[in-house]
C-alpha cells in the first residue's frame, strides 16, 4: 500500500501518545500526528530533550499541540507516575504508539530485576498499555470502530529470540547473546499486539460485551537511519550486511521509517480486518513474521506471565 502522512484527515479533537519521541522514529510519528491537529502527548526519559523535541515541532507546525510526559522505562515506578499523570490531564486517548525501544546493548539489569532491553521494550509498554486501557475503551463507545488504536513497535529482529521463544525461567537470558534479548523482546512485543486485539479488538469479547473496541498492530518500520543501533552488539555477518546497504542510502530516513506507525496510528485506510496484523514498510499488514509471532498459545502464556509479575511488583492492580 502507498501511503504518505500528508494523506491523514484533519485530527483536531483527538489525543495520542508516543512513547520514545524525543528523536528518531517517535519524534517523527509524534510530529506527522500533530500536524494533523491532534494534541500529541510526547514521552520521552530526558526533560531537555524532550522539551528540545517538543521545540522542534511546534516550530514546524504552528498549530501543533505537543505536551511532553516525562517517563523512563527502566523505572516501572516512573511508568506508572506517568500513566497516571496523563489520566488526571485527559478524558479521551485516540491513539497509543508504543515506540520507545534500546537495540542490543550489552548485557544490564534494571532496579526492578529485569533485563534491561526486556523491560525497555516489553515490560514498560505492557504496564504503561494497562493503565491507558480502560480510558481508551472508554474514549472507544462514542466513536465508530477503528478510532481508538494502539501501535507496538517491533522489529524484524524477532526472529532472533531464543528456541521456544520466551525463556520464562529466567528472561534475562544473561548467557545469551544481546541480539537474542533484543530478539526476545521483541516478540513479546508481537504477541502482545496478538492479546490486545483478541481481547479488544473486532469481533473480541470487549466489543460483544459492549465495553468498546480498539483496533492494535505490530509494526516493523523497516531498516531506518535512526541512533537506536548506537549501542548494538550486532553480529559480525548482521554489520557486513548493513554497512553496504546502508553507504548505498538503502536505509530509511527517520521520518519515512516512522510513517507505518502513523498509519496504523491515524489512517482512515487502516481497514477492521488489519486489527493484530504485523505491518513492515510501508503499511503492509502482510510482514513477515516468524513461526512463535503467529502462536496465539504462545501469547496467551506470556500475558499469563506477564499480569502475574507485574501485579506481584504492585505495577498494576
Amino acid at each position: 500500500m502507498t501511503f504518505h502522512p500528508d494523506s491523514l484527515p484533519d485530527l483536531t479533537g483527538k489525543v495520542y501518545i508516543v512513547t520514545g519521541g524525543s528523536s528518531g522514529i517517535g519524534y517523527h510519528t509524534g510530529a506527522r500526528i500533530a500536524q494533523h491537529g491532534a494534541h500529541v502527548y510526547m514521552c520521552a526519559r530526558s526533560s531537555s530533550r524532550g522539551k528540545s523535541a517538543v521545540d522542534r515541532i511546534k516550530s514546524s507546525y504552528s498549530q501543533a499541540h505537543v505536551t511532553l510526559l516525562e517517563m523512563d522505562h527502566t523505572s516501572l515506578s516512573s511508568v506508572v507516575a506517568a500513566a497516571k499523570l496523563f489520566l488526571s490531564k485527559e478524558t479521551v486517548l485516540h491513539g497509543l504508539v508504543n515506540n520507545a525501544g534500546i537495540m542490543a546493548t550489552p548485557f544490564e539489569m534494571t532496579k526492578d530485576g529485569y533485563e534491561a532491553q526486556w523491560q525497555t521494550n516489553y515490560l514498560a509498554h505492557w504496564v504503561f498499555t494497562s493503565h491507558l486501557l480502560p480510558l481508551m475503551l472508554s474514549t472507544s463507545k462514542s466513536l465508530p470502530a477503528g478510532n481508538v488504536r494502539i501501535v507496538n513497535l517491533s522489529s524484524s529482529g524477532h526472529y532472533s529470540a531464543p528456541k521456544g521463544g520466551v525463556n520464562f525461567p529466567d528472561t534475562s537470558l544473561k548467557d545469551a547473546s544481546p541480539m537474542s534479548r533484543y530478539g526476545q523482546s521483541k516478540l513479546a512485543n508481537i504477541l502482545h499486539t496478538k492479546t490486545l486485539n483478541n481481547q479488544y479488538g473486532p469481533n473480541s469479547p470487549s466489543v460483544k460485551a459492549g465495553k468498546g473496541e480498539i483496533w492494535s498492530a505490530a509494526v516493523h518500520p523497516g531498516l531506518v537511519d535512526t541512533n537506536i543501533g548506537a549501542q548494538a552488539n550486532m553480529p559480525l555477518l548482521l554489520k557486513i550486511v548493513i554497512a553496504p546497504y546502508k553507504a548505498m542510502g538503502g536505509l530509511l530516513d527517520a521520518d519515512m521509517g516512522s510513517w507505518t506507525s502513523v498509519f496504523c496510528a491515524a489512517s482512515p485506510d487502516m481497514q477492521e480486518e488489519h486489527s493484530g496484523a504485523y505491518f513492515q514498510r510501508i503499511a503492509d499488514h502482510k510482514g513477515w513474521q516468524s513461526a512463535m509471532a503467529k502462536d496465539l498459545e504462545l501469547a496467551a502464556r506470556l500475558e499469563e506471565w506477564t499480569a502475574a509479575e507485574m501485579k506481584k511488583g504492585g505495577w498494576v492492580g
